[in-house]
């Protein structure tokens, strides 16, 4: 077996759905550290954001490197959404094994072994497209691609992130022409995502910069019209901007992820609305159980690294959210107890918002789902965790 092949076998040997439990559990019943998702919060998001662009005319290609489930995706889906986007391949291959057809691939793929996997995820009821954004990395899939084949192409641009894309007017028509010069090739469209704008603290300035970043696309979209390659998709944006890119008439579809969620990242930003990000609600938590109190002020809980992404702010804790946490290695977080503060018992458990959900989800292999009645009735498998390659 070559290493893709030995990697995909595994893949296609991860569950996809959902697991029973023989009867019900309170979120305190759960084995700790345990990522739980509220159902009801999540579908109120995936239809309050479906509904949000549905009267914009704005589709929603929501993306899968959030929650990395096709249970979930297969909501999204009901709920309208075109398509399913993930970040890498073995995420895509993930989707299809958990029985998602429509996929968009939203980064470049420049690698043999790479272009080898999306060959072999090619089928006629598999609506596979991808990104690309340098003529090696087109040279590379052509090379791997047979004459049956068929694959639309999106050229990703990049105007100031500095993360993929290209971002020269010559080099985007060398790529649309270059694609549409190959019968395995369909230009699809342009992909554009500013990433680094999704998490500017300030509204306004949110605003300004994201709507200013697609106004300097007009030239390239200009030119693209003159020469006949009209793209048919023009696709970006995220859970940051979904009030502000609808804006862009150019435009046809967003790549919203941590709506689904909302994470402590997210929570602190200001929106339309206020000084809080309350678009959405907090579907994702992570339960914990206290285990330890080594100093009266502090008392310690079982979720640490491992538990929660820590590549940005603090996880908060729902029920107490003016206790302080912090890390305290791989397995343990510490929560300070200021004077005049609820006690908290040993054996407690304590659910918290995370700091920063897509790696969070990645660290753990089920989701357990809680329903309208306040008990755990199943657990979703996170079928893409880890798939990183």
């Amino acid at each position: 077996m070559t290493g893709i092949e030995l990697a995909l076998a595994g893949l296609r040997q991860r569950p996809t759905a959902p697991i029973a439990l023989k009867q019900p559990l309170e979120v305190d019943q759960l084995p700790t550290p345990a990522l739980v998702l509220d159902l009801p919060t999540l579908d109120r998001n995936i239809a309050k954001m479906s509904g949000h662009l549905q009267r914009h005319g704005k589709a929603i290609r929501p993306h899968s490197k959030t929650h990395k489930c096709p249970l979930i995706a297969q909501r999204q889906l009901a709920a309208g959404a075109l398509g399913i986007c993930a970040a890498k391949p073995s995420e895509a291959a993930a989707m299809i094994h958990g029985g998602i057809k429509q996929i968009l691939l939203t980064s470049p793929v420049v690698t043999e072994s790479k272009a080898q996997l999306i060959a072999s995820l090619l089928a006629p009821e598999v609506d596979l497209m991808m990104v690309v954004d340098s003529m090696p990395g087109l040279d590379i899939l052509a090379r791997h691609l047979s004459p049956e084949h068929r694959i639309g192409l999106l050229v990703d641009v990049d105007l100031s992130m500095g993360r993929t894309g290209v971002r020269e007017l010559d080099d985007i028509l060398g790529l649309v022409e270059q694609i549409s010069a190959d019968p395995r090739f369909r230009f699809a469209g342009i992909q554009h995502y500013a990433g680094h704008l999704m998490h500017l603290s300030d509204y306004d300035k949110r605003r300004e910069k994201s709507l200013t970043a697609w106004e300097r696309l007009d030239d390239i979209f200009r030119a693209l019209d003159e020469r006949g390659f009209v793209p048919a998709i023009v696709t970006g944006g995220g859970t940051g901007t979904f009030d502000i890119d609808i804006d862009v008439g150019r435009l046809t579809e967003l790549q919203v992820g941590s709506y689904v969620f909302m994470d402590e990242e997210y929570r602190a930003l200001g929106s339309a609305r206020g000084e809080r990000f309350v678009d959405f609600d907090v579907s994702l938590t992570v339960a914990c159980s206290t285990i330890s109190r080594p100093q009266q002020p502090t008392i310690t809980v079982d979720g640490g690294y491992k538990a929660f992404a820590s590549d940005s702010v603090a996880p908060i804790c729902v029920q107490m959210p003016d206790l302080r946490y912090h890390f305290a290695g791989d397995e343990h977080g510490v929560l300070v107890l200021g004077d005049g503060e609820r006690a908290v018992d040993l054996g407690q458990v304590i659910e918290f918002i995370t700091p920063h959900c897509d790696p969070t989800v990645n660290l753990h292999e089920l989701y357990w789902v809680r329903e309208a009645d306040g008990m755990v009735h199943s657990c979703w498998p996170i079928t893409a965790r880890g798939c990183s390659w």
